[in-house]
């Protein structure tokens, strides 16, 4: 059978399988609800879904099991096209993406649109620039290519370095999230959450690299589309009656703008409680500061003042209720000057809630024109950012390295872009309609009566949830509520009132969104230090099965410390992701488009234009993202270390033109490349010439 014959049949028998298995799956479901129906516990469910899924991508990576170099790193390269879309699309469907997207649109609104601009837009680059380009030259990893066309080990060391960074800042963030919905399903703590969901991630890219993780992937973004639309779909049909909440979601946004401007109103009797609720918390927060300011003595005299109030009333002999409270009152003070700084800190970030909600359909809302500008340029900074990280990312380029020709590389990035267009226009409908159920339904309500999935979700973690009566009239208002993005899509389905094997299904979701990607990055981290560094700069010698299970060896020792930072709860997840995007972008995207474009650019000029990105993007981080400056002892204030006002997410503006400037000055003086590298670039800049791959590389 000649191998196009063989692909067809591959590609056919491929469709067969995930038919069966969305049929079985949409089966699994409905066996759920019913059985829900019959009173079977929501804790059962939960560990239903949990371990039906971790077991279904177990078997996947125990049927997928290899220690041939080409199947653990790329597949075998024979992926078709639309499998290969769908495997990049879960890989790319992290949980930013699934849990984040939605919740960064809830609370920014117009602005959390920078997201869906940059990471759609992103994809065109990665068409336009890299993706075929890449695969033509076939090999393994983003290091390979840069060591190949830049000569010698040195370039490629230094992406080692690189795709190591970026890709472990990413990987945090996705074990942080199933740490977060391993703990929602289960009831078990989040930092045992973590090291749970970690065995998930394992059992797929442990045991069979590249190919495991392919399909696994495929299985994983048939059960998070699915997961993402049902609620939504559900909230449609509830406040519109239309079940297409992508086309007619604006007349909600306009009952939600109406909602607003009555609870910005202090005219009216809602947004006068809620001015209340507002003036409370900058009160709060000005004698916090002002407590902060006079540390230590602050401290100091109001312990004295409560010791004194206390002793006064055991010498008056005062009743015992008043006794209790002074005896209560001190009892409950900081231990100590630091733990009171600590608390009064706290207390001081409240402040961020004195202000005014935003509209969600204003554009760069701003008391003056310069704060407008401001959000405007970093809105700009972060599209820019958001897009060339992602043509960058090695994890999502070493995507295009498993299909069996560069046709198919190239026709996998637009069913790669449409598999992700179909959550991403799904996000804004979701944040519009959660919203406006709120607005309406939970702001105004009782206490008293509060829904069941507030309790639930505040267990969890109060830091994602948390409502306080704080003026006392036992009503909630919308400045009482403190909500994390993080948790508005997987508590979409308790919001909208639905059986809770849709809360299962979801949390399902962003566990599967999660866990691919966490393997595609882990496996990228692993094969850059197994098959980059020991293999190409180490032990050339070294057999297939010897780099097989080095690669292993990395990725279980990675995973480990991936998980112990995420169980630190470090940084919020869509900020880790958008970091790593930065630093890839600063990091890769000169040196791979000079790489290809231009016969001229220089290996010494690729790797100062590497560093120098990378380090300048880091550099801005470090001094500009408040736990960051604590990790690395900057005082100085924020302010000061903030250049042109540019927010440290979108760091990867300085480093990207940075890298360019710095590769083009150096390749221009210093001598032109070798004429078999020219060669090279010549090969790789024709993708559609006959011949995929390097057949020089020893492949």
């Amino acid at each position: 059978m000649s191998s196009a014959s063989s692909q067809r049949a591959f590609t056919a028998q491929l469709k067969k399988i995930y038919i069966w298995y969305t049929g079985g799956f949409l089966f699994f479901l409905v066996a759920l609800a019913i059985l829900e129906q019959f009173g079977m516990p929501r804790q059962w469910i939960g560990y239903i879904f949990l371990l039906a899924t971790v077991l279904l991508y177990a078997g996947i990576g125990v049927m997928s099991r290899t220690s041939d170099a080409s199947e653990y790193y790329v597949a075998g390269r024979r992926v078709p096209a639309v499998f290969n879309g769908m495997a990049t699309g879960a890989d790319w469907m992290s949980a930013a993406s699934f849990i984040g997207m939605a919740g960064t649109l809830y609370l920014q609104g117009y602005s959390g649109l920078a997201f869906i601009m940059g990471w759609t837009g992103g994809y065109v680059l990665v068409a336009l620039f890299l993706a075929p380009y890449l695969r033509k030259f076939g090999q393994f990893t983003i290091p390979d290519f840069l060591g190949a066309r830049y000569g010698g080990n040195t370039a490629r060391f230094v992406g080692v370095l690189i795709a190591i960074l970026c890709s472990f800042v990413y990987v945090v963030a996705q074990i942080y999230g199933v740490g977060l919905i391993t703990a929602r399903l289960t009831g078990l703590s989040f930092e045992v959450g973590v090291f749970v969901g970690l065995a998930g991630i394992l059992v797929c890219s442990f045991l069979g690299g590249m190919k495991a993780v392919t399909w696994t992937q495929v299985a994983q973004y048939i059960i998070l589309i699915v997961a993402y639309m049902i609620p939504v779909v559900w909230l449609s049909i509830k406040h519109t009656g239309i079940p297409i909440p992508q086309l007619v979601y604006g007349s909600v946004l306009e009952k939600v703008s109406a909602r607003e401007t009555e609870l910005l109103d202090a005219k009216t009797p809602a947004g006068a409680k809620e001015a209340e609720v507002r003036k409370m918390f900058a009160d709060r927060a000005s004698a916090a500061e002002a407590r902060l300011k006079g540390l230590p003595g602050s401290f100091d005299s109001e312990k004295a003042t409560l010791q004194k109030t206390l002793d006064d009333a055991k010498a008056a002999n005062a009743p015992s209720d008043v006794l209790a409270s002074a005896q209560k009152a001190l009892d409950s003070y900081p231990k100590d000057a630091a733990a009171a700084k600590a608390a009064w800190t706290k207390d001081a970030a409240v402040k961020s809630r004195a202000g005014p909600p935003l509209k969600h359909g204003e554009a760069f809302p701003a008391k003056d024109e310069k704060a407008r500008d401001i959000a405007r340029k970093n809105f700009l900074a972060l599209i820019f950012c958001l897009m060339v990280g992602t043509a960058a990312l090695p994890h999502i380029l070493m995507r295009y390295y498993t299909t069996p020709s560069v046709k198919e590389a190239r026709d996998s990035v637009f069913w790669s872009l449409f598999f992700i267009f179909l959550l991403y226009f799904t996000a804004p409908a979701l944040a519009v309609l959660v919203k406006f159920d709120i607005y309406t339904l939970l702001v105004g309500s009782e206490f008293a009566k509060l829904p069941a999935w507030v309790a639930s979700w505040s267990k969890v973690d109060p830091s994602l949830l948390s409502i306080v009566d704080v003026n006392k009239d036992g009503i909630v208002q919308l400045a009482e509520i403190a909500i994390g993005g993080d948790i508005v899509v997987l508590a979409t389905p308790e919001i909208a009132g639905l059986p809770y094997v849709i809360s299962g299904l979801v949390a399902a979701g962003g566990l599967a969104a999660a866990l691919s990607t966490a393997d595609g990055l882990l496996l990228t981290i692993a094969n850059a230090l197994s098959h980059d560094l020991y293999y190409k700069m180490i032990n050339p010698n070294a057999s297939t099965a010897t780099r097989v299970g080095v690669s292993k060896a990395f990725l279980l020792i990675v995973a480990l410390a991936a998980a112990y930072v995420a169980s630190l709860k470090v940084a919020d997840i869509l900020f880790l992701v958008s970091a790593a995007f930065s630093l890839a972008a600063a990091g890769f995207f000169p040196a791979l488009v000079l790489g290809i474009f231009w016969k001229r650019t220089t290996s010494i000029a690729a790797v100062l234009g590497m560093l120098a990105g990378v380090s300048i993007t880091f550099y801005y981080m470090a001094t500009t993202q408040p736990w960051m400056r604590g990790l690395f002892g900057v005082t100085s204030p924020i302010a000061d270390n903030m250049w042109w006002d540019i927010a440290p997410i979108s760091a990867g503006v300085f480093g990207v033109p940075l890298g360019f400037a710095i590769i083009l000055i150096v390749s221009l003086i210093t001598p032109a490349p070798k004429r078999e590298v020219q060669e090279l670039v010549e090969h790789v800049r024709y993708p559609n010439i006959v011949g995929d791959t390097m057949n020089t590389q020893g492949r």
